[in-house]
């Protein structure tokens, strides 16, 4: 085959053919030196240009070469050296990557790099004959890589130093038709204070259409731009340019909102899983991990927070309506001391369903599971919370220490209620359950005896039984425990004369025993 040399016609610093050529230096296998990676992913990205196509072809075949490239790519690469950025990536990205299979290297860059939703990179494992696509993209979201900064722009100056035939016009728009296919791109503006923008690579906004969310899979990435103000550049390019400074994971940003909060100016811009609100009155950048949960509203501040697209109406636990313009609520907080706990019951196309703040970036989902539930049955779909269920989360959302990762919902089983034993208070024992982003979750066990609480360790959310000791009105020690409905508690340790009534076991220390004894707790179908 003929050589090939790079295109005489110009490329703007930071253009979609720059966006493809980091994609390609990601996506190569090996360590190697940066400028000689750097140089063969712009050879890939020139090839597959060559040959035309849609964006999305032309994406695949320079992620299908540079999965596997031929040692042909590596010769003759002066051409790809000349001006190169003036930072290159951290070589311990592509160090990390490098011990990756070639699937789940390039599922991560497309995850994390390219920002794109899970199902587009399943559709782009398959066309690149990628088996088990979706296990490769589970591997994909653990593995553990160090952040990727968002890369220098490629300068012009290594287009206009090639030998080849002109690069398609068409390149320009590729990353933006390819990476979110339901995105319409916007034009960025400049750096706050009259910088240039492409000290820290141009903002690259994107929105979906207004309707995108009714076509597609229900994703972030089909909620529109609301607000008044998401056609004026001269705001949202500031917001797009403070967002390109503070680097980013993805080369790209969606607009989710630009509009006035409160009388002040404010823009929402998402990348993956990171959500960034941008004040127009002092040029302030807030970044937080808010997760890709796609029906969780996301905070404005001052109590507003910006709804789901679906969302079709608000009301406080109590039944107050939300007034919703644009879809941003009215100011709103947590009826509690604390400021956490049921926050909104949204009505939606799935149903009516209540988020609480539990000190997170977004509110989260709360369920309520009574006890009358049986361990062992299915578990029911998260709804408008009734009554108890909301008074239990008002207490527990001032209780439960904030979670340490985004979590998407949160259910309490109130797996057993009754007056505690020798005069004791009216109790109930709960079993609260966090699922985070990622999939995981954690339960964790508390008994509510009148105003008091005591935290009682890990719980079983499918068969929950606890157990701690306790001083009674007397000041007496006595162990207790229950369990679910369906379950009956059995404990061995140094406990004298244990009985179980209603599934609450009482039991005094023996005399070798004392409070600090361990007790092994276990359960049993009553």
């Amino acid at each position: 085959m003929p050589e090939q040399t790079m295109a005489e016609t110009p490329v703007e610093a930071g253009s979609r053919y720059g966006d493809l050529v980091w994609l390609a230096y990601f996506a190569l296998p090996g360590k190697g030196k940066r400028a000689y990676r750097l140089a063969v992913a712009r050879r890939i990205v020139d090839g597959a240009a060559r040959w035309g196509g849609d964006p999305e072809r032309r994406r695949l075949r320079v992620l299908r070469r540079a999965m596997r490239p031929s040692r042909r790519m590596y010769r003759g690469l002066g051409p790809w050296l000349r001006a190169l950025p003036v930072r290159l990536p951290d070589p311990a990205v592509t160090a990390a990557l490098s011990r990756l299979d070639a699937g789940v290297r390039v599922a991560c860059v497309l995850l994390r790099v390219a920002g794109m939703p899970r199902y587009r990179v399943r559709d782009d494992l398959v066309r690149l004959g990628v088996r088990d696509p979706w296990a490769v993209i589970e591997a994909a979201e653990v593995a553990l890589l160090p952040p990727v900064e968002r890369p220098d722009p490629v300068p012009d100056a290594l287009a206009r130093s090639a030998r080849r035939p002109v690069l398609p016009i068409a390149v320009g728009g590729v990353l933006t038709a390819a990476l979110v296919g339901v995105l319409v791109a916007t034009e960025g503006g400049t750096l706050p204070g009259g910088g240039d923008p492409a000290a820290a690579g141009p903002p690259r906004l994107v929105t979906a259409p207004p309707d995108a969310w009714r076509h597609a899979t229900r994703d972030l990435d089909g909620w529109p731009a609301r607000g008044d103000l998401g056609g004026d550049r001269a705001f949202t390019g500031p917001a797009g340019a403070a967002r390109a400074a503070r680097g980013t994971t993805t080369l790209i940003a969606q607009l989710l909102y630009a509009g006035r909060v409160g009388g002040e100016p404010v823009a929402v811009l998402r990348g993956g899983d990171r959500i960034a609100r941008y004040s127009g009155t002092s040029g302030a950048l807030d970044v937080v991990t808010g997760r890709a949960d796609p029906a969780a509203p996301v905070a404005l501040g001052g109590g507003r927070y910006l709804l789901a697209p679906w969302d079709t109406g608000a009301t406080t636990p109590e039944g107050r309506e939300v007034a919703v313009r644009d879809g941003v609520t009215d100011p709103v907080t947590a009826g509690t001391r604390c400021g956490r706990g049921p926050l909104l019951d949204l009505e939606g196309a799935d149903g009516r369903r209540t988020v609480g703040d539990l000190g997170g970036a977004r509110p989260v989902v709360l369920a309520h599971r009574p006890p009358t539930h049986r361990a062992g049955a299915p578990e029911p779909r998260p709804a408008r919370l009734k009554p108890a269920g909301r008074r239990l989360w008002e207490r527990l959302g001032c209780l439960l220490p904030r979670p340490a990762r985004p979590v998407t919902e949160a259910a309490a089983w109130e797996f057993w209620t009754g007056r505690l034993p020798k005069g004791g208070p009216k109790a109930g024992w709960v079993c609260t359950r966090m699922t985070f982003a990622n999939g995981g979750t954690t339960a964790q066990a508390t008994l509510l005896a009148g105003r008091e609480h005591l935290d009682t360790g890990w719980c079983d959310d499918r068969r929950p039984v606890s157990g701690s000791w306790w001083r009674d009105p007397a000041d007496r020690p006595r162990y207790l425990a229950a369990a679910a409905r369906g379950l009956e508690p059995r404990a061995e340790g140094p406990l004298r004369g244990p009985r179980v009534k209603r599934r609450l076991l009482d039991a005094a220390p023996s005399g070798s025993g004392g409070t600090d004894a361990p007790v092994t707790l276990t359960a049993r179908e009553d």
